[in-house]
């Protein structure tokens, strides 16, 4: 009877396994979503000095600002215990992202909503374990306004947010 299962059996399942292809092209988005986070921080720590900028437009600058908080340097002049809370918080959301993907790989606009937040928050913790800050370069502005410096990982936890919201606003348009 090798051809059959017998009764109570389960079948082991991958995690990569779903008939919508699984969670790993949403992991594959977050590595791409990370390496090219690093890369441009490599970039930056490497040619920019701390607090160096480079005029792009007349709104856009090239910097090298460290992050010692978390969004908008909340709690950046905490001491530096702020450091491993948001190094924490980051590996505590990717461990339930993970999860969320497993849960629901075929859901794509949630799992590429959760695959670009689970690619920002890993490069941003990276770089918290790695010099205790966040490299930032994207310095937007106008008129004497500036939008606060941040970078690929930020870019890309807001995107994930926006998705995410759509996606919520989408599910109750169609169970209307």
């Amino acid at each position: 009877m090798a051809g059959k299962r017998r009764a109570g059996a389960t079948r082991s399942k991958s995690i990569f396994s779903n008939s919508s292809g699984g969670m790993l092209p949403w992991l594959a988005l977050a590595l791409i979503i990370i390496l090219l986070d690093q890369f441009t921080k490599v970039l930056i720590l490497g040619y920019y000095e701390y607090g160096d900028s480079t005029r792009i437009t007349s709104f856009f600058n090239l910097v090298r600002v460290h992050n010692h908080g978390a969004a908008f340097s909340f709690l950046a002049s905490a001491g530096g215990w702020q450091r491993w809370l948001f190094t924490g918080i980051g590996v505590g959301a990717a461990v339930l992202i993970v999860w969320l993907l497993k849960s629901h790989p075929g859901q794509k606009l949630f799992a590429l909503a959760l695959a670009c937040i689970l690619g920002g928050a890993i490069g941003n913790v990276i770089d918290r374990v790695l010099y205790g800050y966040v490299v930032d370069f994207l310095d937007f502005y106008w008129k004497g306004w500036h939008f606060p410096a941040f970078n690929v990982a930020d870019s890309a936890i807001t995107i994930g947010a926006t998705l995410l919201i759509l996606d919520e606003l989408l599910r109750v348009r169609r169970g209307r």
